[in-house]
């Protein structure tokens, strides 16, 4: 009974894990998407002459690009 009960066990276990590793693929490809979406509104904001990278330079304190963008 208690093989048994182990072999449940390892057959949810490997499960989780095979769950859990498609989701975290999912998650980096989706991750990678959300960073090239990014730099291209970067890139689109320097050929309109702002360049948040300068900017966050000239700050003392670095703040997060949604505190810049406030502005």
């Amino acid at each position: 009974m208690a093989k048994q009960e182990n072999m449940e066990q390892i057959g949810f276990h490997k499960g989780a894990l095979t769950t859990l590793a498609k989701e975290r693929q999912e998650f980096t490809r989706l991750l990678s998407v959300v960073e090239q979406l990014m730099q291209m509104h970067i890139e689109e904001l320097k050929k309109l002459g702002i360049d948040l990278e300068k900017e966050a330079e000239k700050q003392a304190q670095k703040k997060p690009i949604e505190d810049m963008l406030k502005k």
